[in-house]
């Protein structure tokens, strides 16, 4: 049973690291910060109990990158996504 005031986390499902991936690969080349940005805000998401996010995150095997912080840390994730591409 939920409160009404009871704190919340917003989750991308699919991952916002996994749909920034795909939206590179399909683009041939990097994205921009307003890329970014647009995807993470039009993505879809959904609201999870913050006691829902380890169960998540073992399904999904791996952590996603936090929207508020999503263009400094999908820099960073692109690095070792992208270093075997071609």
């Amino acid at each position: 049973m939920t409160e009404e005031n009871e704190e919340t986390i917003i989750v991308h499902i699919p991952s916002l690291v996994a749909t920034l991936l795909d939206a590179e690969r399909r683009k041939g080349a990097p994205l921009d910060e307003s890329e970014v940005l647009e995807i993470r805000d039009t993505s879809p998401a959904r609201a999870i109990r913050p006691g829902e996010l380890p169960a998540l995150i073992d399904r999904r095997g791996y952590e996603d990158i936090d929207p508020e912080d999503c263009w400094a840390e999908w820099c960073e994730a692109r690095k070792h996504l992208l270093s075997d591409d071609g």
